[in-house]
């Protein structure tokens, strides 16, 4: 979708600027501060697809267009800048795709343009996706030295028999190689590894955490694999592991992570005292993101309404696009109808809960405006609320996605 020109708008206002003015107009919210600002940056390139991943990735053949990519990368950042003009950015994440196939250079460049372009809060955190098969130590003292502060490993097993049912690139010896280096090069990264995998028992998932933590990683991401649609897993599901098996991997990993003195403040993330992940905190906390590149997603709120943006998927269309000035592919207001479920999404992901005010706001609404579904969900001994803190109880977490379902269609 792209915007309509302003009535009286100046001539030669460019389209972004177009955009921004009309973004501004009075609407059907009012928000009485913007929320926090985090960009993210996709690098939409991997060496092989793996049959489970859903996300927009594509198998590098032949050499990669880098320059040209990050040409495109920079115009789109340049076009987005009127939508959040005057704004810091909090916090930055470059995922994929693999970014660690970026040339020291490249990334480098790549760091520089964003420095150029918007103020970034000092000691923002610049965290970089990177899989092991790729590391290479000088060129991640190269990413560490260009700004990256916090390196995001794609671990996933230390079995190398789960890895091949992941179809990943890597084996054993080069996981803990990658661990090594990031424990060497960083103070500060964060490990994702998944569970219930094919055939896999409880034994060996509680070794692959015990491994994990014998690195002293100040944060784990530990994800239970699912069948997405449209990859190869859901086309061909692989033996897994019955729903007992996984609540006991899911019981193992509580009680491991507990005994290690980690902080389970998300569903799914683990985090040392003061080492959470501050940009996913933002968008688990209903912030605001610039994404751009390719299939990159954006929720940017105005004072009277939040827009979500999505980039062309392909890599060739993205670049083509964002030479012809408008990369953006789909683009929509939140409605007010979708705003409480579009919140609880998210914030209901936080252990620990969120204030109730937050609700307000993030959203420029009542807290009342879903009183219904609170309700039913606290009858049911999915949630608990009280003035200062609205949080999922155990049971709340344990069936999560029938707790954040019960708020679709429910704003009133």
């Amino acid at each position: 979708m792209i915007p309509i020109k302003i009535a009286g708008a100046p001539t030669g206002v460019p389209r972004s600027a177009q955009a921004a003015l009309q973004y501004l107009q009075p609407g059907a919210l009012n928000l009485t501060a913007l929320p926090p600002l985090s960009l993210y940056i996709h690098f939409p390139w991997c060496v092989r697809k793996c049959p489970y991943c859903d996300f927009n990735s594509h198998e590098a053949k032949g050499e990669l267009p880098e320059q040209e990519y990050l040409d495109a990368v920079r115009l789109d950042l340049e076009q987005s800048l009127p939508l959040i003009w005057g704004r810091k950015i909090h916090t930055v994440f470059i995922g994929g795709g693999t970014p660690s196939l970026m040339s020291a250079a490249g990334l480098d460049r790549l760091l520089s343009d964003v420095r150029t372009l918007l103020p970034l809060e000092i000691n923002a955190e610049i965290t970089m996706e990177a899989n092991p098969g790729t590391f290479e130590i000088e060129k991640f003292r190269h990413y560490r030295d260009s700004g990256v502060n916090r390196l995001s490993i794609g671990i996933q097993s230390f079995n190398g028999e789960h890895l091949k049912s992941l179809g990943r690139i890597h084996d054993e010896r080069e996981a803990l190689r990658a661990v090594e280096i990031a424990h060497s090069t960083f103070d500060n990264f964060n490990l994702d590894l998944m569970y219930a995998l094919p055939m896999q028992t409880l034994a060996q998932a509680e070794l692959d955490v015990k491994t994990a933590l014998s690195f002293a990683p100040p944060h784990l991401s530990l994800y239970h694999l699912t069948m997405e649609p449209n990859t190869v897993f859901a086309k061909y599901p692989p033996s897994l592991p019955d729903d007992d098996a996984s609540a006991d991997m899911q019981d193992m990993i509580a009680e491991t992570m507990s005994a290690a003195n980690f902080d389970h403040y998300e569903v799914s993330a683990y985090a040392q005292p003061g080492r959470r992940a501050n940009h996913n905190l933002n968008y688990w906390n209903f912030g605001d993101y610039l994404g751009i590149g390719a299939g990159a997603h954006s929720k940017i709120s105005f004072p009277h309404r939040i827009l979500r943006q999505a980039r062309f998927k392909q890599p060739a269309s993205f670049m083509e696009a964002a030479k012809r000035g408008n990369p953006v592919q789909e683009e929509h207001e939140i409605a007010r109808a979708d705003m409480g479920f579009e919140f609880m999404l998210n914030t209901l992901r936080l252990t620990g809960g969120f204030d109730p005010n937050l609700f307000n706001e993030r959203t420029g609404m009542s807290i009342t405006a879903i009183g219904k579904a609170l309700d039913a969900a606290e009858a049911k001994g999915l949630l608990y609320r009280d003035f200062k803190l609205i949080r999922p109880t155990e049971l709340g977490q344990r069936f999560l996605n029938d707790l954040q379902e019960m708020f679709l269609g429910e704003t009133k």
